[in-house]
C-alpha cells in the first residue's frame, strides 16, 4: 500500500519527494511554499493529497502518543466526501431528490473535518515544546466564506508544518510566502477586526502601511 503510513525520515528532503511521499509519523513538514507549488499546477488535485496525508499522520500520532484518537484519519476524512460526491452529484444533475442530501451531507463532512483539524492543530501548537507555544487559529473561521477560510487555512498549513518541523529536530529553513509575501500566514493569532485595520500583514507592498483608525475596527 503505497499510502501506509511510514516512519519519520523515510522520504528524502527535496520538494518533489515530500510532495509525493507516503504519510509518515511525526508528520512531514509541508510549508505554505511547498503547499502552493503541489496545488496550483495541479489544479488543488494535489491538495487533497495533503488532506489525506495530514489527517493520517495525525490519526496515526495520536494513537501513538496517546492510545486515543480525535480525528477520522485520511480514509475516514475523505472518502465520505468523495463517494457523497461521485454519488450525490449525478443524482443532483438529474433532480433525482436523495442528489441534494448526500452532497450537502458529504460538503459538511469536510467542513466539520477542518474545523476538527484547526482545534487538532491549535493543541499541538499549544504544547510547551511546540515552538510555538500558543494557540495560533480560530477554528470557526472554516466557516467564513472566501476569501476569509483561505487566510485560516493558510496559517493552519503554517503552523503544522512549523510543529512538524520542530517535532523531527529539523534545521529552520524561512518560508518565504508565509513570513514575506503574506506575513499574515504566520503571525501570532488576530481577531478579524485586527486583520481588517492591520494592512502591514496582508502583502510585502502593505508592510509599512499604518494601521487604520476607524472605530468599527476596534476590539
Amino acid at each position: 500500500d503505497y499510502v501506509a503510513i511510514r516512519p519519520s525520515g523515510s522520504a528524502a528532503s527535496d520538494p518533489f519527494s515530500k510532495l509525493t511521499a507516503p504519510p509518515e509519523v511525526p508528520g512531514i513538514s509541508r510549508p505554505v511554499w511547498l503547499t502552493i507549488l503541489g496545488s496550483v499546477p495541479t489544479a488543488l488535485g494535489w491538495y487533497g493529497y495533503y488532506k489525506f496525508s495530514v489527517e493520517e499522520e495525525l490519526f496515526q500520532y495520536e494513537l501513538q502518543e496517546e492510545g486515543r484518537v480525535t480525528g477520522c484519519g485520511g480514509y475516514g476524512t475523505l472518502f465520505p466526501f468523495v463517494y457523497g460526491v461521485i454519488i450525490g452529484f449525478p443524482l443532483k444533475l438529474f433532480h433525482i431528490p436523495p442528489g441534494d442530501l448526500i452532497v450537502d451531507s458529504a460538503a459538511l463532512w469536510i467542513l466539520l473535518g477542518q474545523v476538527n483539524l484547526y482545534r487538532r492543530v491549535n493543541e499541538l501548537c499549544s504544547e510547551k515544546d511546540s515552538g510555538v507555544g500558543e494557540e495560533p487559529l480560530y477554528t470557526w473561521w472554516a466557516l467564513l466564506p472566501p476569501p476569509l477560510d483561505v487566510v485560516v487555512g493558510l496559517r493552519q498549513v503554517h503552523f503544522l508544518s512549523e510543529y512538524w518541523r520542530v517535532k523531527r529536530d529539523e534545521p529552520y529553513d524561512k518560508d518565504i510566502i508565509a513570513e514575506e509575501l503574506f506575513p499574515f500566514i504566520s503571525a501570532p493569532r488576530f481577531t478579524l477586526k485586527e486583520f481588517f485595520r492591520t494592512p502591514s500583514m496582508w502583502f510585502w507592498f502593505t508592510k509599512d502601511w499604518k494601521d487604520f483608525e476607524f472605530e468599527v475596527l476596534k476590539d
